[in-house]
């Protein structure tokens, strides 16, 4: 599945580039700041060229004035040049301001350039301003994104991460807003100095010549038109390669967290293997919206260099018909390169800008994701919880089509230890997400203290309850860090005690840094065994009023389960618990026992007064201490 090509389709350019824009409403002024800055700085920068056209004249005329006679007016030496025949020399000297027998007026000339130099530095101030306040924007805009990002993650319901692959989830929170945070750095100031370059220059372009212009202006819909249709094909490949690239991250994340089962197995070769696909799609899908986004460039640059032709050759004539100075052209030539260049800019920003926005539809698309139902308006919130949990008619189904609980009732009493058992499928574990509503049931109601769990919010719902899975979850952080995950306000005192109860200070105790150990992702280096009383260790000291033990004792040698139960035990006096278990030896003591099978309470009570129904129960207990089932024995 991760090897196969996904289905792109184009993003949806302008609704999503309008939200886009709308990240940035919360700093207008400063987006404003960014605006007028480079209005600014572009006035300045459109402005020294004409100036070095102004520099070039004076040149030009000090050289063509020292070699006229002096003492004889220009307008009788211009005459003197039609006399002869010569009416184009005649013209151009008319069009200049030379002056006979006077050279370059070098201090002129020493105004000008301090001018451009002025000129220039104060562009680049602003500009350097513009990009400044351009970068805050962006960042307090990502800032704001990764902080909504964050809390839609825990809006989603369970069904989002069971339909969506965690590697995919986290290339949309890491990989894809950090694209569209360079996009949008680089995009910002890019867009607006190159659209305010083009403006300024067309009005200088028509101010100087507007036969050049017009040229110059033929090149701009031919441009356009290029990037348009690069544009279109390029949307479709930067979408897939966006997917593509949450796929292959979702495939390795998988394997690497697996690695110890992927090598127990030596399916080393097969994971490389099923690599292969994925990354030849990552790469097919990357090479494409490269190449074909790549080729904008290249493309306006050759459509500048036929612009600049024209003009040189268009400028030079009128040069030699004295309608246009030498100067003129100069800066008209200079004025061409950077009107082509924001062009240019334009298509080559086009590769980036179709790159972040379908990064933005994949963030947009997480945020737009259905979460969980809101909570209660008006919320019940209990007081001091005793732990009564009532089950009535309760239906539940993860799909539609494919009912898993019908009609389920039950109910808990204070300090009772409520054992769930059935075989796997039977919809045990499904009973406890429901009571801590990571799914809402379908139809029914469960009840804590006579409360209906729909009326109360869900940390409400969730502070009553402390959960013991069987897979052991640990983050990185210190040991007491994750003692006290659940009660942080808890003291050493306190989270000693936990520890000896659950038999965890012993093996702290023989670290290196005991309680201050920093222990990596997962559990670093502590067992299985280790890892799993740790949270039972956190449950303890959590101090709920209900207790869920899903398989706690899964993970742990025989010697230790025992203890475990002890103290589990002593964990469960004037507490309602829920045990989930597949080891039937473990749920001897439990008050009630209900069996589960196909989303149906089959059976319940004690242990013994199950055993002695001989039903349902008695046939799962006696299996687990008989011969090994054939295959004729094995239920269809």
């Amino acid at each position: 599945m991760h090897g196969r090509a996904p289905a792109a389709k184009p993003v949806n350019f302008a609704s999503s580039t309008a939200r886009l824009l709308r990240l940035l409403s919360p700093d207008s002024w400063r987006v404003a700041a960014v605006l007028v800055f480079g209005i600014v700085s572009v006035a300045l920068a459109v402005t020294a060229p004409k100036v070095l056209g102004d520099a070039t004249n004076v040149i030009f005329d000090g050289v063509i004035g020292a070699t006229l006679a002096p003492g004889v007016p220009k307008a009788d030496q211009v005459q003197a040049l039609r006399s002869s025949g010569e009416d184009q020399l005649a013209d151009m000297l008319a069009a200049m301001d030379a002056v006979p027998g006077q050279g370059i007026d070098f201090d002129a000339l020493a105004a000008l350039l301090a001018g451009v130099l002025a000129i220039y530095l104060a562009s680049f101030f602003f500009g350097w301003a513009q990009a400044r306040v351009t970068a805050r924007v962006v960042q307090n805009a990502m800032y704001r994104l990764r902080r909504d990002v964050d809390a839609k993650l825990f809006r989603l319901p369970m069904s989002h991460f069971q339909r969506q692959s965690r590697g995919d989830v986290l290339s949309r929170v890491t990989n894809d807003i950090d694209n569209l945070a360079q996009t949008l750095s680089q995009s910002i100031t890019q867009v607006i100095t190159s659209v305010l370059t083009i403006i300024g220059v067309l009005g200088m372009m028509l101010w100087i010549s507007p036969l050049l212009a017009l040229i110059a202006l033929i090149t701009v819909p031919l441009s356009a038109l290029v990037t348009i249709l690069i544009a279109r094909r390029s949307q479709v490949q930067f979408k897939a390669q966006w997917k593509t690239t949450g796929e292959v991250n979702g495939y390795i994340e998988e394997m690497f967290t697996g690695q110890d089962v992927v090598k127990a197995f030596g399916q080393q070769e097969r994971v490389v293997e099923g690599f292969q696909p994925a990354n030849e799609s990552l790469y097919s899908s990357s090479f494409r919206a490269q190449f074909v986004s790549g080729i904008i460039m290249p493309t306006m640059t050759f459509i500048s260099n036929l612009n600049y032709v024209a003009v040189a050759v268009v400028g030079g004539i009128q040069v030699a018909g004295g309608a246009l100075s030498i100067g003129g052209v100069q800066a008209f030539v200079q004025y061409s390169r950077q009107f082509s260049q924001p062009l240019g800019q334009l298509g080559g920003l086009i590769n980036m800008l179709q790159s972040g926005i379908a990064s933005a539809e994949r963030v947009f698309a997480l945020l737009d994701a259905p979460e969980m139902g809101p909570d209660p308006k008006d919320p019940v919130r209990p007081g001091l919880v005793r732990g009564d949990v009532a089950f009535r008619h309760v239906s539940f189904s993860y799909s539609p089509d494919a009912p898993l609980i019908q009609d389920l009732s039950f109910e808990a009493k204070p300090g009772q230890t409520v054992a769930i058992v059935g075989p796997t499928g039977a919809g045990k574990t499904t009973l406890v997400n429901l009571l801590m509503r990571f799914y809402d049931i379908d139809a029914g109601e469960i009840t804590i203290d006579g409360v209906n769990t729909m009326d109360m919010t869900r940390d409400d719902v969730r502070r009553c309850i402390g959960m013991v899975l069987q897979d052991a979850w640990l983050f990185e952080g210190t040991i007491r860090e994750n003692l006290a995950y659940g009660a942080p306000d808890a003291t050493e005192e306190q989270i000693v005690a936990a520890a000896q109860a659950t038999h965890v200070d012993h093996f702290v105790r023989s670290l290196p840094e005991g309680y201050d150990t920093v222990l990596g992702a997962d559990g670093g280096s502590l067992s299985q065994g280790q890892r799993q009383l740790m949270t039972i260790a956190r449950a303890w000291l959590a101090n709920p009023a209900i207790l869920i033990l899903d398989e706690a004792t899964s993970s742990v040698d025989t010697r230790t389960e025992v203890a475990i139960r002890l103290a589990l035990g002593a964990l469960r006096e004037a507490r309602t618990s829920f045990v989930i278990a597949h080891r039937l030896s473990t749920i001897r003591d439990a008050d009630v026992i209900l069996a589960v099978r196909e989303g149906r309470i089959v059976e319940q009570g004690t242990h013994e007064a199950l055993l002695e129904a001989g039903g349902f129960y008695s046939e799962l207990y006696r299996s687990q201490f008989s011969e090994p089932a054939t295959a004729a024995e094995l239920p269809e």
